[in-house]
Formats: structure tokens, sequence, C-alpha cells
């Protein structure tokens, strides 16, 4: 009996252990999300820094990732939304301000988030940054890479309800991995922690 209770205890604890080991590299899901069930959600022009080669790609593999959860009843890349007909100028300012002041001050301003929600009738923004998009070699191993930062606000409120970092490398020999097949399952595999 004593035997049986020790391989137990100390089956459940490998358990916990081993299940402890996944996730996220960063997530926080902030105390704004109790109560935060987005339907609709904009996906906003992702900040690709030096990876100019991914401008455009990135933005529809997040936006394909999150079509694909079915999670949200409409999900829309702010590419789409700026060719819509009647879409202002208005609102292409609202963009880039929020983004700027996002980026600069860390700051979510609630103004032009309810602007940007209004007009994109969504109710929440996903502001998503790249960190990496490069194939590379660590040591003999080839490496597709790719790192995505996600910020999800409330677009009502302004209020940053949820935040992760995370980078995904797929192996490979001779043939390579398509950069925006593995930030589509970078995405996805995000996607499981954000609030819906």
């Amino acid at each position: 009996m004593y035997r049986r209770c020790v391989f137990l205890v100390l089956s459940f604890l490998l358990a916990l252990s081993v299940t402890g080991c996944g996730g996220l590299r960063y997530n926080v899901v902030l105390p704004e999300a109790r109560g935060f069930h987005p339907g609709r959600i904009v996906v906003l022009p992702v900040g690709v820094g030096s990876y100019a080669e991914a401008q455009g790609i990135i933005d529809q593999a997040v936006v394909d990732a999150l079509i694909e959860k079915e999670w949200f009843s409409r999900v829309v890349s702010a590419d789409t939304l700026m060719k819509q007909p009647g879409t202002n100028q208005e609102l292409r300012d609202a963009v880039t301000a929020y983004l700027e002041k996002l980026e600069k001050l860390n700051y979510s301003d609630p103004e032009l988030s309810r602007k940007i929600g209004g007009i994109s009738q969504a109710d929440a923004l996903l502001i998503v940054s790249l960190d990496y998009w490069n194939y590379i070699k660590e040591g003999d191993t080839k490496v597709a890479k790719v790192g995505l930062g996600i910020r999800m606000a409330d677009a009502a409120t302004g209020k940053l309800v949820w935040e992760a970092r995370h980078i995904r490398a797929e192996k490979y020999l001779v043939i390579r991995p398509g950069l925006p097949d593995v930030a589509k399952s970078l995405t996805k595999e995000m996607a499981r922690y954000m609030p819906r």
C-alpha cells in the first residue's frame, strides 16, 4: 500500500511538471479581460520592423489563423477594412495615430480605439508585431523562424486585455517550410490563450 501511494504521488508530480513545460514565452491576461468576450475583431496593420518582405503576408496569415479557429463571428484585416467602399481618411488617420501612441507611449487611446471599433464594427482590436521572420542555421540545423508579439484591446474602452509573445522555429533538411505557414501555426498556438 505504501509503495502504491508513493508511486501515485510521484506519477502525479511528474505529470504536473511535464504539463507545466508548455505554453508561451510571455502571456498575460490582464484583469480588464474579466467578462470580455469579443465576437468581432479587427487585425490592425502588422508592425513588421526590418522584415519588409513580410508586409501584407503576415497580416493575412494572422487573419487566416483566426478565421480557422472559428471563435469570432467576424475577423477583418486592416487591408480589407481600408479597401471597403466608404472608408475615409479619418479611419486611416485614427489607425495610424493609435498605433503610433501604442508603440511610442505604450498608451492605448480609448477615443481612437472607439473610433476604429465603431467604423470597423469590431469589439476588439488585435495589434501584432513581427519579431522574427527568417531562415537561419543553428549549428548544423536549418530553421524557419517566426516570432510574434500580440496585444488585444477592448475597442469600446481602449483597455489592453491580453498580451503575448512567442517564437516558433521549424527545423528542416531540404524543403523549406513557408514562413507564412509557420506564422499561421504560431498564431493558432497563441490564439489558444487569448480571451474569447
